[in-house]
């Protein structure tokens, strides 16, 4: 178990003043990249090897949004960690112990000189936890929208939306998802999301998301406009 404290800042906060989608996101993935950090095995450490570890699936349950200046903490555990993929729990709870937020997902190593996922080395078992899974319902493991969908106005890859991994953010899928459905006076609020990462957008790639009514609320495919989908976005509303 690892964990750290914040409180939320006005510029981490949306119209109504409460933390934004996109910034709850960002939190969550502090909360690994800081474990990474404090293990010594960080960008700089992973970076010389040549491997990365990546995210290819959320599942993202949101009980209450916290309000600008409320004191946080996230927490987070890998729960299981097999020589192909790595299962890591999240949780953001307020001073009063109460899980605002919790979330599962799931990590592969990238390494870079195959262009593909590689076995996960045995000395990143350290992350091991013995903490159970949190009560989260399971992983979607494919996410299928329906119907053709409907296009929103697109964007071009900047500088701004990578990562030291040189690919889009992971954050910034969900924000694509997001706005896009505000681009079509969808104001629904959010109650949780669910991302499969399937390909990594690149500098200067164009992205045209594809909205598509569900079940639960709103699909969001994002592309390139033609044959290439980097992810789908489940966003559930209440």
């Amino acid at each position: 178990m690892y964990a750290f404290d914040g409180r939320i800042r006005y510029s981490e906060c949306d119209d109504t003043g409460r933390l934004s989608i996109v910034s709850m996101v960002n939190y969550l993935q502090d909360g690994s990249t800081f474990q990474s950090e404090d293990l010594g095995h960080g960008f700089a450490t992973l970076a010389p090897r040549g491997i990365a570890w990546i995210l290819a699936n959320w599942r993202i349950e949101i009980r209450e949004l916290p309000t600008l200046g409320t004191r946080v903490r996230v927490r987070t555990w890998c729960y299981e960690m097999t020589r192909s993929h790595a299962l890591r729990c999240f949780a953001i709870e307020d001073e009063a112990g109460r899980e605002l937020v919790v979330a599962d997902s799931q990590w592969f190593v990238f390494d870079r000189s195959t262009g593909h996922v590689g076995r996960v080395p045995e000395d990143q078992r350290v992350y091991l936890s013995d903490e159970p899974r949190a009560d989260v319902p399971p992983l979607d493991r494919r996410l299928i929208p329906s119907g053709e969908g409907t296009p929103t106005p697109g964007l071009v890859i900047r500088r701004h939306h990578l990562d030291t991994n040189h690919h889009t953010n992971n954050a910034h899928y969900i924000r694509f998802a997001v706005e896009a459905l505000r681009d079509l006076g969808h104001e629904e609020e959010i109650s949780g999301l669910s991302v499969q990462y399937k390909q990594m957008a690149l500098l200067g790639d164009r992205i045209v998301p594809y909205v598509h009514r569900g079940d639960e609320g709103y699909d969001v495919r994002i592309t390139d406009g033609s044959e290439r989908t980097f992810a789908i976005v489940r966003l559930r509303t209440r």
